[in-house]
């Protein structure tokens, strides 16, 4: 059994507060102090740290899950891959990539219906491996989370500069960080409402650039010019990268394998909220269940759509990305309309593309927090990191995290942006060592089951195929991690910063792990042994607080499909 302690409350009983017990406000209170004491261990330190609140709606986690499945990578990175590789090599590398996620989020599904904890992972890979991963992923991610916080702010900034590039981003960056900490500090309530606001442009956007890209190929345009897939003939549907022949457009779709991977960074923040979303055990499997067609429409249509409309060598995408162009200007989708003669549209994209970034800073400050927070209940991280507001926030872990947002600052000075992307470049693979650790302690926790006599069939949610596609998802993301710089050792490529790039992320994980193994003297957790059950007494008594919903008309069905 790993050193942390393990607490197994079987019914926590109590009153809080005076008056009508039967509120719901006590009721509400009453829950998260159960839940709470059972993971504490005592009422007391739950009442002394508080918790947070189960405040996120179906309609939030949906869209959460959502806006984790769209970035600015639809929107940007992906025209990156599209010029290394060719228009069908970018299509099979985001549907390969695409599948692989998909699997590894119905690992993280299964655990997150189970115990729907706030952070969650870095919970699993503790409770279910080894205190060490917990502890390793717990930092990594949080790291990740508040770089990348940095990233999105400094990106946002410079997208405004594609209207007026006259206004130092410095006062847009502090403009950004105040809205963003202001969405997250108060209640989580209010960062789900911003979220439901954010994805919910972000699909609006992607669903009608979808229409136009099907409305332009086929002729219906300004210029009436049909193109259907000539651009798949000339210049041709796979790129050669770095080799030629067989060997060049194979090298393009593994390059495509890599940028796909970036791309989908985020889409497990779903299972993060999980502790603090409105009955859990219905919500979350609904989210996951859909990652799927999301991925499937967004990623996969969306890059059939840019290989119909432009060709890889367009020479005002190749500038826009060599001369790297503010916001929209190095966008594929962009390109596409201007070169269809409609002349207002891409301020509008540059728009959503800027919301994008605001929305993902929202999110990453929203994520670190709980990293945070999660860590601290692990006991990897100060306790002073759990005390939470009376709305349930945990304002410490906000507040350190946001506190990083400070670095973006130095994105403005250009000796300070060295260093500011050297920070950037530690996070490289973070997303993938994360995947590849839930993949590893979901195996664990579908042997823990096993061994502790839980029949998979009475799970609420049971995801499928298992335990292949956990040993595919965690074989795909582990050769992308080996193989991730391999340009770097070809002959005439060799570069010591791109190879750091590609690779640093490996030895701080590893680093991060042997640090609390050493330390703590931990264990590999025996599946007889594992901890499936704290929490979870107090999570089943919830279970029965939420109301069905019954759809009263056709468009609430619609709707209640949706969210």
């Amino acid at each position: 059994m790993s050193e942390k302690e393990q607490y197994h409350i079987s019914e926590p009983s109590y009153e809080v507060g005076t008056g009508e017990v039967g509120t719901m406000e006590h009721q509400d209170k009453a829950a998260r102090i159960g839940e709470a004491a059972e993971l504490y261990g005592d009422i007391e330190t739950a009442e002394e740290y508080g918790y947070v609140v189960r405040g996120l709606k179906s309609r939030h986690i949906q869209f959460i899950a959502l806006g984790g499945t769209i970035g600015t990578g639809l929107f940007l990175g992906i025209g990156t891959a599209f010029t290394k590789a060719g228009p069908l090599s970018v299509l099979l590398g985001y549907t390969l990539t695409g599948l692989a996620v998909f699997a590894m989020m119905q690992c993280l599904g299964e655990m997150a219906t189970w115990l729907p904890l706030p952070g969650a992972i870095p919970q699993f890979c503790a409770r279910y491996v080894d205190d060490a991963m917990g502890f390793a992923v717990g930092w990594n991610n949080w790291y990740q989370s508040a770089i990348t916080l940095c990233a999105e702010i400094s990106a946002a900034s410079i997208v405004i500069g594609f209207w007026n590039d006259s206004i130092n981003p410095a006062a847009w960056i502090s403009i950004i960080i105040v809205v963003v900490i202001c969405l997250n500090i108060f209640a989580v309530a209010i960062y789900g409402e911003a979220e439901f606001i954010f994805a919910s442009i972000k699909i609006i956007t992607i669903v009608g650039l979808l229409l136009l890209a099907l409305i332009l190929d086929l002729g219906g345009g300004p210029t009436h010019d049909r193109l259907g897939f000539r651009y798949w003939k000339n210049p041709g549907a796979m790129k050669e990268y770095i080799g030629s022949g067989d060997t060049g457009r194979f090298l393009g779709l593994f390059s495509t394998l890599v940028n796909a991977a970036f791309s989908y960074g985020g889409v497990e923040m779903v299972a993060v909220a999980a502790g603090e979303a409105e009955n859990p055990r219905k919500n979350i499997p609904k989210a996951v269940r859909r990652v799927f067609w999301r991925i499937l429409f967004f990623y996969v249509l969306g890059s059939l759509a840019i290989g119909v409309l432009v060709p890889y060598n367009d020479s005002r995408l190749l500038s826009a990305q060599s001369s790297g162009a503010p916001g929209a200007a190095a966008s594929p989708w962009v390109i596409a309309i201007y070169r269809a003669g409609i002349p207002v549209l891409p301020s509008i994209i540059n728009a959503v593309i800027l919301t994008s970034a605001s929305s993902s800073a929202n999110a990453f400050l929203y994520t670190g927090s709980r990293y945070l927070f999660s860590l601290a209940q692990n006991k990897q991280a100060p306790r002073f990191f759990l005390k939470c507001s009376r709305t349930g926030v945990p304002y410490y872990a906000v507040a350190v995290t946001a506190s990083i947002s400070l670095l973006t600052y130095m994105s403005v000075s250009s000796g300070a942006n060295k260093v500011f992307n050297w920070f950037q470049n530690l996070t490289t693979i973070a997303s993938l060592f994360t995947w590849m650790s839930i993949c590893i302690a979901y195996l664990r926790f579908r042997s823990a089951l096993k061994a502790q006599g839980v029949d998979r069939n009475s799970l609420v949610f049971k995801s499928p195929l298992q335990p292949f596609t956990a040993w595919f998802a965690l074989s795909f993301f582990a050769i992308i991690t080996l193989f991730n710089g391999f340009a770097v050792f070809t002959k005439g490529n060799w570069n010591v910063s791109d190879f750091l790039v590609a690779y640093i992320g490996i030895p701080i994980y590893f680093l991060l792990y042997a640090f609390w193994k050493i330390l703590k003297r931990t264990k590999f957790i025996k599946p007889e042994e594992a901890d499936i059950f704290s929490g979870k007494a107090a999570l089943d008594a919830e279970d029965s607080r939420w109301p069905e919903q019954h759809p009263r008309n056709f468009l609430e069905k619609i709707w209640f499909w949706i969210a």
